[in-house]
């Protein structure tokens, strides 16, 4: 009997929208970070510091948008983007690598939701503390279990509260730039032109920024990832820039106004979420407590796409046979139960950490946009790689072959200069995780019966195993800090 005679059938898999679609990238962006921008960007930049780096990074990310858009019509049978474009591109144990730690980085995204989700409750409830004291972890952890449970009962159902939430939650960014438009004070305004005296060459500046760029900015390939739920394989690419072009406006839009709202350095000292410090001083108290309303609307929101998210890394990956089969099987409403369940117990593991840390939604983020750094430019140099080789473009003009050179080779210098704009302390602290998660490559290579590294894998693995034990050296002698 052969294997497609006894091959179990898959559960219908629900379609959505363009509409949908676009939402769910929208309310993967459009999160935790858009409500901790004034802060970060004050703590390293001024107006002219901040535009520079908007500019960068809305050009950097357009071009990795754009990357996507290709990928996604060039390569129609990979159908988890980021983790599948650098197996194909790069071998297995690579792909692996882009699927944990895009996987990781999900899961500790999420749990910057619940400590800014807390912190936001701890101005009024001193008790909640930063979001990481014993109660704060103890309600953050009633709510990611209940939004397991929500998710857990069908994806469709998900997706359209996520439609609704991103509505709901982009009215309160936008009320809060027109609200510090009214406001706006030119002569604070041309103050913090330059930056404060602590503030870098320009440069430096620009470098400053860019991880939280990064951070807020992750989700543009979420079409990509839920690409199997698009009614028409074109929806992916539009949803993607249309997602990414609405997400731009609004997170420049309230970095600069604030500048004219008080000095940088006073908006650099502001307890995040920084939004609402910012609208305090602005309109009075009634703006802080807009805005942390606004907040959680905005955090459970995202919360709920980047569920999704790290559940259907996890699951394509193990339905293409690079994670253990066990993370595979779907509930009879098509839904990942067992990818779903891992992404919540880590994302456990990592929100009682932060009791032990000293500030927890400021490492979570910059670590969080750094596990993504490695994906995102296998991506890029996938589609750079089939553009020099002319795979998949056969007969195609050569006005399209020169735009996807150039679009393919400008993302791929943008991702390798947030690798350098990330720094040595972070990426050593990134191996921290990649060397232990490959247990579960190796788990897979023994189900399939077959060797658990190549030789090339093999030294690809004694690497990574090096880095992370410098790492730990690092943090033992202190000059890895976190």
């Amino acid at each position: 009997m052969t294997e497609s005679t006894v091959r179990p059938a898959q559960p219908a898999v629900a379609t959505v929208s363009l509409l949908t679609l676009s939402a769910m990238v929208v309310g993967s962006m459009v999160g935790a970070g858009v409500f901790s921008l004034p802060r970060r960007f004050a703590q390293e930049t001024g107006v002219a510091g901040a535009l520079t780096a908007w500019l960068v990074a809305g050009a950097g990310m357009l071009m990795l948008a754009f990357v996507f858009q290709r990928l996604a019509v060039r390569k129609p049978d990979l159908d988890a983007g980021v983790y599948a474009y650098a197996k194909a591109g790069f071998g297995e144990y690579t792909g692996f690598f882009s699927a944990a730690g895009y996987w990781a980085s999900a899961c500790v995204g999420n749990v910057t939701y619940w400590v800014l989700i807390m912190s936001t409750l701890g101005q009024w409830i001193p008790a909640l503390g930063a979001g990481d004291t014993v109660l704060a972890i103890a309600l953050s952890s009633a709510g990611l279990w209940l939004f397991f449970l929500l998710v857990r009962r069908g994806i469709k159902e998900a997706a359209a509260i996520n439609r609704i939430v991103t509505v709901a939650k982009v009215i309160p960014i936008i009320v809060f730039v027109i609200l510090a438009i009214f406001v706006f004070d030119q002569a604070a305004f041309a103050e913090n032109w330059q930056g404060a005296d602590y503030a870098g060459t320009l440069f430096e500046q620009v470098r400053g920024t860019m991880l939280v760029t990064v951070f807020v900015f992750l989700g543009v390939e979420g079409a990509s990832v839920y690409s199997r739920y698009a009614r028409k394989r074109e929806d992916v690419g539009r949803a993607t820039i249309l997602g990414f072009l609405s997400v731009l406006a609004i997170f420049a839009s309230v970095t600069i106004v604030s500048y004219g709202v008080m000095p940088m350095a006073e908006i650099a000292e502001l307890r995040q979420p920084s939004m609402a410090g910012v609208l305090e001083a602005a309109v009075g108290p009634w703006g802080s407590v807009f805005v942390s309303v606004g907040l959680i609307v905005s955090v459970l929101g995202a919360y709920l796409a980047w569920t999704l998210m790290a559940a259907e890394v996890l699951f394509v990956a193990a339905k293409d046979r690079d994670m253990p089969r066990f993370l595979a099987r779907q509930s009879d409403r098509g839904v990942p139960v067992n990818a779903l369940l891992m992404s919540a117990m880590l994302s456990q593991v990592v929100l009682v950490l932060t009791y032990f840390s000293e500030d927890a939604f400021d490492f979570a983020l910059d670590m969080t946009a750094v596990m993504t750094l490695i994906p995102f430019l296998l991506a890029a140099l996938y589609a750079l790689r089939l553009r020099l080789t002319r795979e998949t473009y056969e007969g195609a003009r050569s006005s399209t072959l020169t735009v996807d050179l150039i679009v393919a080779a400008l993302a791929t210098i943008y991702t390798a200069f947030l690798v350098f704009a990330a720094g040595v302390d972070l990426l050593l602290i990134s191996f921290l995780f990649y060397a232990p998660a490959t247990v579960l490559f190796a788990l897979t290579r023994r189900e399939q019966k077959r060797r658990a590294f190549s030789p090339a894998e093999l030294a690809l693995f004694l690497v990574v195993l090096g880095l992370a034990v410098l790492a730990v050296i690092g943090l033992i002698a202190g000059w890895v800090t976190i």
